[in-house]
């Protein structure tokens, strides 16, 4: 491939990730619309299912977001029970968020998500896995890239 084709936008990687994503989201939104949640709370409702009490610095690593889009998005969840955040009492910088029982219950009603949406990736177990270990190295590789440029 030439220096041209690269601009292409069929050969644009950035724009297959992005269409992809859109495409996704755009699969989950029924089931995430019946609970009552956006993309970006599922994703935070994950972080917390795998660990609870977690810094607000420490959700915004996992998902990649800043505490400027994260904070309110937390605010927002707390609003509606799903969570309580919780000053740290040595340091009241740090807040540390909690899933309240109701955003511990919401995790069954989200098993629905893959179980309804994977079968459309139409993607073997193994592919999955492998296009998953892809994904995570070249997030990680661009990573070690744009924290020199910040």
């Amino acid at each position: 491939m030439n220096l041209d084709d690269f601009l292409k936008l069929e050969n644009q990687l950035c724009f297959s990730i992005y269409a992809c994503s859109r495409e996704i989201t755009r699969l989950y939104r029924p089931i995430l619309d019946k609970l009552k949640l956006t993309y970006p709370q599922f994703l935070t409702l994950t972080v917390l299912w795998e660990q609870n009490h977690l810094t607000v610095k420490e959700i915004g690593e996992r998902l990649y977001l800043d505490s400027g889009t994260l904070t309110p998005m937390l605010k927002r969840m707390e609003a509606i029970g799903l969570l309580q955040r919780i000053r740290a009492s040595q340091d009241e910088r740090n807040v540390y968020i909690e899933l309240t029982q109701k955003g511990k219950n919401l995790r069954e009603e989200a098993l629905e998500l893959p179980e309804k949406c994977i079968p459309h990736f139409q993607l073997s177990k193994d592919d999955y896995k492998d296009l998953l270990t892809k994904m995570n190295r070249l997030i990680e590789n661009l990573q070690q890239v744009t924290r020199v440029i910040r």
